[in-house]
């Protein structure tokens, strides 16, 4: 290219176009930035130069990286995840990279180079296939909602132990440079430098950087504050490079000091256009590494690479749970999740090629074979349920007992509420329905949760309510109603799915954490979504109200009449402030009526059925999941349509018979 402006035009455009592409068929933004590399790099079109200003832009693609990773860093985290974390993520690093080493230099790679591998380049080919990717992995279970299932919090586990353990590798891999001689007290002053920076930057630098941080966010500017974040990361990336440790460990160190002061989320928002920018940057850099014309001459070498990384990672996986005494689906779902090659790996391999540990020859077979890894990591995850039920007939065993106990719980129940979720809100939405004596039965996928609240003699099992047999065995075709109590959009929605398909008259409240995705959920067939921000500024409001010397009466009806004005069913079936007259008139409540084939209201507008004159009205008509709230008088009724009746108890029952038999 002739000009900085057009390469800059063309990788941009590029980006965009792969990353839409990459988000609409749910893959991750890195791999079109790994695929923009491979077209756009000088092995293939050659529209992107590979310049030191890319590699310099590239490295700070990673020093922005590690800096998230220092921040997100938690301490108390890691003592509550010890077993997993420490445990079983430290020997999945260990033993994977110790076998990855010990294969690559027994082998030698003969074929790929001309006179095979030093132990040095073995150690870090091991080192780089232990880790495995932390954008994909936790992208893709948290679709699927398995975050929080047996074989999710061990995968989460394991990524943050290798999350860790990249910053030991940072200072081991320069010191492999060095003559072997050299190569312990190499090693050994690296340590020492490592060790001593780290001790006087966490320990001196704690209590300034927290002064320091005061300081800047009382001038109230957001433009200091990002240029503030931005000099503290760069500036601690070129203190450890001046002392020859990584650019990237220092911005660790910057993300650690930060991520014990009270700044940690909003320095998170700030950075993170920055982090994925030149991330994807770095990723577009690996990529132009890439030569496909000789992985077109060298396939079978790449693929026998590829297959050799899944199977070695896999099998130390699967022996691992097994020491760890794990349930063997669980274990194949955990070894099918982390044997695919990760980011870092890149991360590794481009520090070792700069300095000369591996060569060209050695970097493209390998490289290849991380980039096919990694590619295929969605589709091995989505596949991988289907496999694990067809090898593992014990998991049908142990799912079919898991249902069994849930069922045998929910048999006698009928016209009880399902809980989705048995944290803070559902437990405190249990009390109030014990209260008033109504029977719930609550779902959730925290065992020790779980396990407590049963000794307690709460109703709840552990159970996935966003599988169909789950809610089936819970009852669900009898149930009064259904509240999903966590904030998780991706999970509701598939609840949702399955509760309009099982039972389309049956409502559905959803908890969120703030309206964006209000409407989404709605659309989905929510009869009502309860906001936190809404219901925090509501009491926000009432308590400023009262403080200005307002009667509380007076306070009590304007919260009401907010709410009543944001809930279009809050007179609906759970309780609320207006579900009781004064004067002691008769409860209003809902009545969902689902128009089967011969319903006399079928073809005929709401107007037309005068429903007004038996003193009930339509709240809601919900038709093939889309939900009308205060339908109009000219909302035509069809077959199937779920048609929500609010009113006291004779007023709807005249309605119903109206709706569905006739005057």
């Amino acid at each position: 290219m002739d000009s900085t402006l057009e390469f800059v035009l063309t990788l941009l455009a590029a980006a965009v176009v792969v990353v839409v592409i990459c988000r609409s068929v749910n893959l991750p933004p890195l791999l079109g930035y790994l695929l923009v590399g491979v077209a756009f790099g000088p092995h293939a079109l050659g529209l992107v130069p590979e310049t030191a200003a890319v590699e310099h832009l590239a490295e700070f693609g990673i020093v922005f990286l590690m800096f998230t990773i220092g921040l997100e860093f938690s301490l108390p985290q890691l003592i509550t995840m010890r077993t997993l974390v420490l445990g079983l993520g430290g020997a999945q690093v260990l033993v994977t990279a110790a076998v990855g080493t010990a294969v690559a230099f027994g082998l030698g790679l003969n074929g790929a180079t001309s006179g095979g591998i030093t132990w040095q380049a073995s150690v870090v080919l091991g080192c780089a296939l232990a880790m495995s990717s932390t954008a994909i992995l936790a992208k893709t279970l948290a679709e699927r909602v398995e975050l929080n299932s047996e074989h999710g919090r061990r995968v989460i586990g394991v990524l943050l132990f290798q999350d860790i353990a990249v910053v030991p590798m940072l200072v081991l891999i320069p010191a492999l440079a060095a003559p072997a001689a050299d190569l312990p007290i190499n090693l050994a002053y690296a340590l020492l430098k490592v060790g001593v920076t780290l001790v006087v930057l966490l320990k001196v630098g704690q209590p300034l950087m927290r002064r320091w941080f005061h300081l800047v966010a009382r001038q109230k500017s957001s433009e200091l504050f990002v240029l503030n974040v931005l000099l503290i990361t760069l500036g601690l990336a070129a203190l450890t490079e001046s002392m020859g440790l990584s650019l990237a460990l220092g911005a660790f160190v910057a993300g650690v000091l930060i991520s014990e002061t009270e700044y940690r989320f909003q320095v998170e928002e700030d950075i993170k256009p920055f982090r994925d920018i030149l991330l994807g940057l770095f990723f577009v850099t690996v990529g132009m590494m890439i030569d496909l014309s000789w992985i077109a001459q060298n396939l079978l070498l790449v693929v026998v690479l590829l297959l050799a990384i899944l199977a070695v990672k896999a099998l130390v996986l699967l022996g691992l749970m097994a020491a760890w005494r794990t349930d063997s689906s669980v274990a194949l779902r955990v070894a099918f999740a982390l044997a695919p090659a990760g980011e870092f790996g890149f991360v590794l391999l481009t520090l070792a090629l700069g300095i000369g540990v591996i060569g060209p020859e050695l970097m493209q077979p390998v490289l290849a074979a991380m980039v096919l890894s990694m590619i295929a990591a969605p589709f091995i995850i989505e596949h991988s349920e289907h496999l694990v039920r067809r090898w593992r007939g014990s998991d049908w065993m142990n799912r079919a007992m898991q249902l069994t106990l849930i069922a045998s719980q929910t048999m006698v129940a009928d016209r009880h509420v399902i809980i989705c979720g048995y944290g803070r809100s559902g437990q405190n939405l249990a009390r109030l329905l014990e209260a008033e004596q109504v029977p719930f039965f609550a779902l959730d996928l925290d065992p020790a949760r779980v396990r407590e609240a049963a000794a307690a003699g709460e109703h709840v099992v552990f159970g996935d309510a966003a599988r169909r047999e789950v809610l089936l065995a819970a009852g669900l075709a009898r149930a009064r109603a259904l509240v999903v109590s966590y904030a998780d959009v991706n999970s509701a929605l598939k609840i949702l799915h399955l509760a309009h398909e099982l039972r389309p008259d049956l409502p559905v409240i959803v908890r969120t954490r703030d309206d964006t995705d209000i409407e989404r959920l709605k659309a989905a067939g929510a009869a009502e979504v309860v906001a936190e921000i809404m219901e925090g500024s509501l009491m926000l409001a009432s308590h400023a109200l009262m403080v200005l010397g307002m009667p509380l009466n007076r306070v009590l009806r304007r919260i009401r009449s907010a709410r009543e004005e944001r809930y279009g069913m809050f007179r609906g079936f759970f309780h609320g402030a207006t579900d009781q007259t004064v004067d002691g008139a008769d409860d209003v409540f809902l009545h969902s009526v689902a128009l089967v084939p011969g319903a006399r209201a079928i073809g005929q507008r709401l107007g037309d059925l005068q429903l007004d004159d038996l003193l009930a009205d339509v709240s809601v008509v919900r038709r093939r999941g889309v939900r009308e709230l205060e339908p109009g008088a000219d909302t035509e009724l069809r077959q199937g349509d779920i048609v929500v009746l609010r009113g006291d108890a004779a007023a709807v029952a005249a309605a119903e018979m109206r709706l569905l038999q006739g005057q």
